[in-house]
């Protein structure tokens, strides 16, 4: 069976072409600047070469139909026909408590779909876009929809509600739905198939560390916390989001800025995080390097960066009364060494013994922690796209 997976952002269009008989990845690449002057396609072939296609694409409909001429393409496609592809799954961001799990996308899951609209005004009509264009250009071809949000739907209404006033969450959905849902779901369950134990049982806080970050506190393999929020705005400091802050501190910058909604918003989510305290970057790479060549801004960055994530994984343990494992995963977790271990230092007492020798590893399943150490901490490399393949598949079946 072979299985195409789009991810359709407001201005992007992430692809990847997948064999399921051995669960292979064929072809993949992006499409960027959908919308705007100078887009491109960026293709990474099975065989690891790397094409970049100019191309204008004016919406998304055109962008998936070039994307399918690319898997097709005499010269760089994996595929002689478009007949050979036997079902697209989405990334749909915000199912609200519409969706807990991944569903067939009819006509009645879209009309459902598009009342989430307002909970992600830039991505869900976007991932809608992806739907309707493979609609047009391929009729009858099955589309599921695997949405971020699924996984965090079994939290428990403690931790879900904000303390407003209860009528706002009834008549508006004013609540907690934490995102990443598809990453923390995959590792959650990957960690256990590689340390070969059962997920009932265990109690797992997963760290997606990435320029968009959260953690969730999994339990018997259910989700029952995650530090994202209404928005990916709550939780962790981030690339450029803020993370926690005070809303009386919102109003007050609001004022004191004369800034509307929009401009407020703009504030929070695109200038504050880490490049709001170093005022030059957000690339947790660039920041490490500054931090050790000195610049004390860029340290103080990295130190309050870290006391978050450590902060959560000691509310998470509390929360779950314990924990048998850590895991790291995205582009920061998987790859920044200094992170993992700056962050493990001081959670002995909920019994991490941290191994610093087994620590210089990027992107590779690995344990991290002692081999007496009580609770295992490991890197999991995340494949949210082969966990869209998966469920796609087995809907289908």
């Amino acid at each position: 069976m072979k299985i195409l997976v789009l991810n359709c952002g407001s201005s992007s269009i992430k692809y990847a072409l997948y064999n399921m008989d051995d669960k292979s990845v064929m072809t993949s690449g992006g499409a960027e600047r959908v919308g705007e002057s100078g887009s491109f396609v960026k293709a990474k072939l099975a065989n690891g070469e790397k094409k970049v296609i100019n191309h204008e694409i004016p919406e998304h409909t055109e962008g998936v139909k070039f994307i399918f001429s690319l898997l097709t393409d005499p010269e760089i496609g994996v595929i002689k026909d478009l007949k050979e592809i036997d079902a697209v799954g989405h990334r749909m961001v915000h199912g609200g408590e519409k969706f807990n799990k991944s569903v067939i996308l009819n006509d009645e899951v879209m009309e459902t779909f598009k009342d989430c609209i307002d909970l992600a005004p830039l991505h869900n009509p976007a991932n809608l876009k992806g739907v309707n264009a493979v609609n047009e250009l391929m009729p009858g071809l099955p589309q599921v929809g695997v949405f971020d949000t699924a996984f965090h739907q079994t939290m428990p209404e403690e931790a879900f509600l904000y303390a407003i006033p209860y009528n706002l969450y009834k008549q508006y959905g004013v609540r907690r739905y934490g995102f990443h849902g598809t990453s923390h779901r995959y590792v959650s369950q990957r960690v256990c198939e590689f340390l070969g134990c059962d997920p009932a049982g265990k109690k797992i806080i997963t760290c997606h560390i990435g320029n968009g970050a959260s953690i969730a506190a999994v339990k018997d393999g259910k989700c029952i916390d995650t530090t994202m929020g209404l928005t990916p705005l709550e939780g962790l400091m981030m690339g450029t989001r803020s993370g926690d802050i005070d809303a009386g501190a919102v109003v007050y910058l609001q004022k004191k800025l004369n800034l509307d909604a929009e401009g407020i918003s703009t504030l929070l989510n695109k200038k504050s995080g880490v490049l709001g305290i170093t005022e030059k970057g957000s690339d947790m790479r660039d920041i490490e390097m500054a931090a050790e060549a000195g610049e004390p801004r860029s340290q103080l960055a990295l130190d309050m960066y870290f006391y978050r994530i450590k902060k959560y994984i000691g509310a998470y343990a509390a929360a779950m009364g314990g924990v048998d494992i850590i895991v790291f995963t995205a582009g920061v977790g998987e790859n920044q060494t200094g992170l993992r271990e700056e962050v493990c230092k001081g959670l002995e007492f909920i019994g991490v013994k941290f191994d610093a020798s087994k620590n210089n590893v990027r992107g590779k399943e690995t344990i991290i922690s002692a081999d007496d150490s009580r609770v295992k901490v490991c890197i999991i490399p995340t494949d949210e796209e082969l966990m869209i393949a998966t469920d796609t598949m087995n809907l289908l079946k």
